[in-house]
């Protein structure tokens, strides 16, 4: 018997494992680059590799999920999980020339843990839950990803505060681990629908649509828009004069708070009107982080939760909805795109850090003056994305307007 309470509870941990491993490295991210002497690009290859294993671990998921069933694929993400947390700590406590490929090793691992957790987890809690409920759910489901940041930023925040190292906070990661691992043990999980379980023709046939390829394309998007901000906030807004950790606390914490209430909002708005909405006050949001400081460093983190909240689940959601026959697969691969240009783009990021910092070097700035201009610049620079995704989700906006998917998917 399927006890699906427990099995969206073990999902919800498994998530919020996923963020404990963002939000904690987000956190440490400068002491780390100060410690071990890494420069700004460096650490974006870091980061770059959890967003690789993250799709990577996704697209294959997707693949297998109806061979294999979802319960071995959450074996598979508590073993990344945890070689990842060891392989990470083993890295930091103990300081050498293999630090670094040690710490490439372990976020490819943690990564491939956060990946497999969306493959089975996604089309698990979509085959559990039909109609309002499955868009209600996987909002539900997808808060905990910012819900988990946020507990993760706020016990950071009091570790660093209490005098812990920072090295101490990674200790936090394997205990939602094995909570899910638990809650997971000894328990029977739902059979696939028939939609979702249709082959794997049918599932590619239905990802060679105009409406799929679309969506593919703006969900490289809506990730960049989401996570380029986020992973960066520690390094960046250390100089505005707000704390960080604070920053990324009210961000994500607020983006839990607004997913929980996903489906009446969805429900109200629809889902393309919930997008471009988002992406319009996602705009807004980042191009206050690039010119405000103080308090209203904190107005901004506002502006910003409330334009990235909707964008996950809702874009995992208009595929199930709106294109059914690309079943399991089709979730992971726009869930992994999201991620593969998340992973591009982070040493890109990291470059445009350190193009700024010579740039406003050159321009006579230095210490606190310097590290503001510079991040500043930087996510003037990413303000882009949302742009373009505001002119991406108008089209879509009329492109579905009145159709029958659309109708029923909140």
């Amino acid at each position: 018997m399927v006890n699906d309470k427990r099995l969206f509870l073990a999902s919800c941990f498994a998530l919020i494992t996923t963020a404990f491993s963002f939000s904690i490295s987000a956190g440490t991210l400068k002491q780390l680059g100060t410690d071990l002497g890494y420069t700004a690009e460096r650490l974006g290859y870091i980061n770059s590799l959890w967003f690789f294993g993250f799709p990577i671990a996704m697209i294959i998921g997707g693949l297998i999920y109806h061979t294999i069933g979802p319960k071995k694929i959450m074996q598979i993400a508590f073993f990344s999980h945890f070689v990842g947390a060891a392989l990470t700590l083993i890295a930091i406590y103990f300081v050498s020339s293999s630090s670094y490929v040690l710490l490439l090793a372990s976020n490819l691992l943690m990564g491939i843990g956060c990946g497999c957790t969306e493959a089975a987890c996604n089309p698990m809690i979509a085959d559990t839950y039909q109609g309002e409920t499955r868009n209600k759910m996987l909002n539900r489901f997808h808060m905990w990803f910012p819900g988990g940041i946020f507990v993760g930023a706020l016990l950071s925040e009091l570790m660093t505060n209490m005098g812990f190292s920072w090295q101490s906070q990674f200790w936090l990661i394997p205990i939602p681990a094995l909570v899910y691992a638990y809650l997971f043990y000894g328990q029977t999980f739902p059979k696939a629908s028939v939609e979702q379980a249709s082959s794997l023709s049918a599932n590619f046939k239905a990802m060679l649509t105009p409406l799929f390829i679309f969506i593919f394309a703006c969900m490289a998007l809506t990730a960049i828009t989401e996570f380029g901000p986020q992973k960066w906030t520690g390094l960046i807004m250390e100089s505005s004069g707000a704390k960080p950790m604070l920053i990324l606390a009210l961000t994500t914490g607020l983006m839990a708070v607004l997913r929980f209430f996903g489906g009446p909002v969805t429900n109200i708005l629809g889902q393309t009107g919930v997008l471009l909405g988002g992406a319009i006050i996602a705009a807004l949001g980042i191009y206050l982080f690039s010119t405000q400081t103080g308090a209203m460093a904190y107005v901004a983190a506002i502006f910003f939760a409330v334009g990235v909240a909707f964008f996950w689940p809702t874009m995992i959601g208009f595929v199930a909805t709106n294109i059914p026959k690309s079943g399991a697969l089709g979730m992971s691969i726009v869930g992994g795109v999201g991620m593969f240009s998340t992973a591009i783009f982070q040493p890109i990021i990291g470059g445009w850090i350190d193009s700024d910092i010579a740039e406003q070097q050159a321009l006579g700035l230095s210490g606190v003056d310097l590290d503001l201009a510079a991040g500043q610049a930087t996510l003037s620079t990413m303000t882009t994305f949302p742009i373009i995704l505001i002119v991406a989700f108008t089209i879509l906006f009329f492109w579905q307007r009145g159709k029958s998917g659309e109708a029923v998917a909140h």
